[in-house]
């Protein structure tokens, strides 16, 4: 490939971007953002002024969500910019079922794409370490694997819409794992246990998770709750998951149930929380 386009340069989206130009290839980098941009022109890359402006061979996607990928696709002039024969690698947490529509209508113009989305958070961005859940054909995957295999592990979980798919599932259990976790921390707690010692003692035992191994030690009993990803984006994931069940007529009662409940941590925290507040909200709650 001669160039990379990479489009949403946030938090996850400008290490990875990053990463790519430390790994030698010349990375043409958007966001709507101007501090973003001018973060990544320090780090070594090209910044353009839009959306259009990042089409090249692959162009890679960091966006929020379904939405902003139809908008900066099909409405920002990103699809009609690209050539023939041109990837779109998605990197956005997106809706399965729209990502096999954004597919098909890339397809009509023969451009190549691919489903990766990421866990490992900011400092797995930072570090190259994330797990990149990618969905997609084999040539196409090939292709993808090539740009975005320092970004992390690679794993080609399936066709097209796999990635986004098994990445909300991940999420609606990550997010299941800490509220219980929480529940009983705090339980705990109120007995006289210490949390750091229920932890330890957790974590060699048969309740251990993502969230006593890393989430509970790393930003609950530190008191940051700077994980670097949102409540509102956990949400956003665990909604998608337990939409993809309805649609599918599979049974998804503690995912609706679990989906309610941070629906309503959402509701009593600051609109810019970290996932890792909604332990802010239960000791609230169970202090009442």
């Amino acid at each position: 490939m001669s160039e990379v386009g990479f489009i949403g340069l946030g938090k996850m989206g400008l290490p990875m971007a990053g990463r790519l130009v430390d790994a030698g290839l010349r990375v043409r980098g958007y966001d709507p953002v101007d501090a973003a941009r001018d973060a990544f022109a320090a780090a070594g890359g090209l910044a353009v002024d839009g959306a259009a402006a990042a089409a090249a061979d692959v162009v890679v996607l960091m966006l929020p969500d379904s939405d902003v990928v139809d908008a900066v696709l099909f409405d920002g002039g990103v699809a009609a910019a690209l050539p023939a024969g041109s990837l779109v690698i998605d990197m956005s947490s997106s809706a399965p079922l729209r990502t096999q529509d954004v597919a098909r209508r890339l397809a009509e113009r023969s451009i190549a794409f691919v489903d990766a989305p990421v866990s490992g958070g900011v400092s797995g961005a930072v570090a190259g370490t994330l797990t990149i859940m990618l969905g997609g054909d084999d040539p196409a995957v090939e292709r993808a694997t090539a740009v975005i295999g320092t970004l992390g592990a690679v794993r080609h979980v399936g066709p097209v819409g796999a990635g986004h798919a098994l990445k909300a599932l991940n999420n609606l259990l990550s997010a299941t794992h800490l509220w219980a976790t929480s529940e009983a921390i705090l339980i705990g707690e109120r007995f006289g246990l210490d949390a750091a010692t229920m932890l330890d003692a957790i974590n060699t035992s048969s309740g251990r998770s993502g969230s006593t191994q890393k989430k509970w030690p790393d930003f609950v009993l530190p008191g940051t709750f700077d994980s670097g990803f949102s409540l509102a984006l956990m949400l956003k994931d665990m909604r998608i998951a337990s939409d993809l069940a309805h649609r599918l007529n599979m049974p998804v009662e503690l995912g609706d149930a679990a989906v309610q409940r941070w629906a309503d941590a959402r509701e009593g925290l600051p609109e810019n929380a970290d996932h890792t507040e909604i332990v802010r909200w239960l000791r609230g709650a169970t202090s009442e």
